[in-house]
């Protein structure tokens, strides 16, 4: 709906771009609705007036007739002041709806015309209050909107620049890796070359790494000991 209303009111204009989503949506739609609602105001008062204009006419039809059979009377009979004035008393009449000419029937069409038109103008300005304020929606909808979209490019720049850390360690980590089993392999080829040799197995690297685990766990034994025999050092012999 909102879609054909826009393609109505620009015609063989191009539809400005905008986000399409809940908010935006319904607010175009609230001034939709305002703008039909208008439209339907403007087309049934120009239908009554049409109409109010066909029923004078054909009674000043009738009446001309009945003047003309009657008395004898027509419009070329008239000066041009009366012609004038009777005109001006028509459409006055037409114009303010009112079923006879008289003062009366004039004083009351006019007062309530005035009424009417203040309340139109009332009901004017309850629409554009309405319509400013939906047009601050929007344009707060479409800042937040932008905002939005600044936001999330520099999230996906911020996800790009991490990405490409990511990238840049794991090629380091694989490369350390590699490097890792191939100093594996080369101590392995040389610790297999020097047994070949007949190199002492207790001079291993693992042998060496075990005797020093060895060592560090009788040193940890010793501490308490020492202490003990410290304490004798201070007895006269």
């Amino acid at each position: 709906q909102v879609t054909l209303w826009l393609k109505k009111i620009f015609g063989d204009m191009p539809i400005p771009e905008y986000e399409v989503n809940g908010r935006t949506v319904d607010i175009l739609y609230e001034i939709m609705e305002c703008n039909e609602e208008r439209d339907r105001d403007v087309s049934l008062l120009i239908e009554d007036m049409k109409d109010q204009a066909s029923k004078y006419e054909a009674e000043a039809k009738y009446w001309q007739d009945i003047l003309g059979e009657s008395l004898g009377l027509s419009l070329d009979d008239l000066s041009q002041e009366a012609t004038m004035a009777l005109n001006d008393l028509v459409e006055s009449a037409m114009a303010l709806e009112v079923e006879d000419t008289s003062l009366t029937s004039f004083y009351c069409a006019i007062n309530y015309m005035s009424s009417e038109l203040y309340k139109t103008k009332s009901q004017n300005q309850e629409a554009e209050l309405k319509l400013i304020k939906l047009t601050k929606k929007l344009t707060s909808a479409l800042e937040m909107e932008k905002q939005l979209e600044e936001d999330i490019k520099k999230i996906i720049e911020f996800q790009k620049a991490e990405n490409a850390k990511a990238e840049s360690r794991s090629k380091a980590l694989k490369f350390l890796e590699a490097k890792s089993e191939d100093l594996k392999l080369r101590i392995r080829d040389a610790e297999e070359k020097l047994m070949a040799t007949g190199l002492d197995q207790s001079l291993m690297h693992e042998a060496l790494v075990k005797s020093s685990e060895e060592l560090a766990a009788l040193q940890k034994e010793l501490e308490p000991l020492k202490m003990e025999v410290k304490s004798y050092y201070d007895l006269p012999p």
